[in-house]
């Protein structure tokens, strides 16, 4: 990995995704350095450059040797995006991760706005507003999906796979790590089934400028399939629900049952 060296521990890491985005990750690295200067957050942006053939690796050495708070991780081969985000957590420096994916479709002014609801909640669960920026298709493709999620896990979330704020200490509990495109919605319905305190807000999504989404194909349907039916298993099958979870020490779920059981003495 290609790291910098930072005075002040960034508040928050960007991990950001790349194959084959030599059109996109410039302004998508842009947009998040605007973003945290808007916002006066102290971040870090680390580019998982997924095996890219082009350029991409490249332009983002550029920025690196620019001084940017920017670093990269560097795959020979494409690896997936869920081992990239994976990768990129266990690389972050910040107290707060988020995924922003190199094709520069998800906006990061939008949801840095709800960074002080970490204040109060663990994870911050966005969802789409502007439906009509994608097609038909893709919309009732997500109403499908969010149906069956929800039915399966018994939750009733707006949006799985968004640009998520999580507490990486969190993250760094879990027990398992998906690999492929189901990651988001796996992780998600693990720690909220765990009963980590969350809250969804509204986001805009932009119009992807250059080429077309990777997450609609043939392979990515089938790596969400095995995703899904290994959550399942692990949900009813396997573990079950445990009476007393175990949280974060960190986390404002733990701070806050420890608060409230001390008051009851």
């Amino acid at each position: 990995m290609k790291k910098m060296r930072f005075w002040n521990k960034p508040e928050i890491s960007v991990i950001m995704p790349a194959l084959n985005e030599e059109a996109n990750i410039l302004p998508a690295v842009d947009n998040v350095l605007k973003a945290f200067e808007y916002f006066s957050m102290t971040g870090e942006i680390i580019v998982v450059n997924d095996g890219s053939m082009d350029r991409t690796g490249e332009l983002v050495d550029g920025v690196i040797e620019e001084g940017k708070p920017v670093n990269m991780i560097q795959h020979d081969v494409p690896c997936g995006i869920g081992a990239s985000f994976w990768e990129g957590v266990d690389n972050a420096s910040g107290d707060v991760v988020i995924m922003l994916p190199g094709d520069n479709e998800n906006d990061p002014w939008e949801i840095f706005r709800y960074h002080e609801l970490l204040k109060h909640v663990d994870i911050v669960v966005p969802f789409v507003f502007n439906k009509e920026v994608r097609s038909l298709f893709r919309n009732a493709l997500s109403f499908v999906y969010r149906f069956i999620i929800n039915t399966t896990f018994l939750v009733n979330l707006n949006y799985t796979n968004g640009t998520i704020l999580y507490r990486k200490s969190i993250l760094k509990d879990l027990n398992h790590r998906e690999g492929g495109f189901f990651f988001q919605t796996d992780i998600l319905i693990r720690v909220v089934k765990k009963g980590y305190l969350f809250a969804e807000v509204p986001y805009r999504l932009g119009l992807r400028a250059n080429q077309t989404s990777k997450a609609v194909s043939f392979p990515s349907l089938l790596q969400v399939i095995k995703g899904y039916l290994r959550l399942v298993k692990s949900s009813y099958l396997k573990n079950g629900r445990r009476k007393n979870p175990r949280f974060s020490r960190d986390s404002l779920t733990k701070i806050r049952r420890r608060a409230k059981e001390s008051f009851k003495r």
